[in-house]
């Protein structure tokens, strides 16, 4: 089976408050069904400092989301797709957008 969405793809948020905005993916956890996007869902965080020397403070970061609120972007068509797999002739799968058939 082959992942829908993988690390370092370019995604689109489809629902919630980030709607359409879009990121590349930092990391995938597949069994729980999150994914985290670089300047999506972005948090306030108040951190102590633990260590000496290191500073605490406020800081944004990026949280994680559930799997089905992004889309893969396409490489070619440059539009968010559901992706379909396909049979390469050298017996691998590989990804292909729906709309217009390419392999990304």
């Amino acid at each position: 089976m082959v992942a829908r969405i993988k690390k370092n793809d370019l995604v689109r948020v489809i629902t919630g408050k980030d709607k359409n905005k879009e990121g590349s993916v930092i990391q995938v956890l597949p069994k729980k069904g999150k994914v985290l996007v670089k300047d999506v869902a972005v948090v306030t965080r108040h951190v102590k400092p633990r260590k000496t020397g290191e500073p605490g403070g406020i800081r944004k970061e990026e949280s994680y989301i559930r799997l089905s609120k992004v889309m893969p972007v396409c490489t070619a068509c440059k539009k968010a797709a559901r992706v379909s797999s396909k049979q390469l002739e050298s017996g691998k799968r590989a990804r292909m957008c729906s709309r217009c058939k390419e392999i990304f």
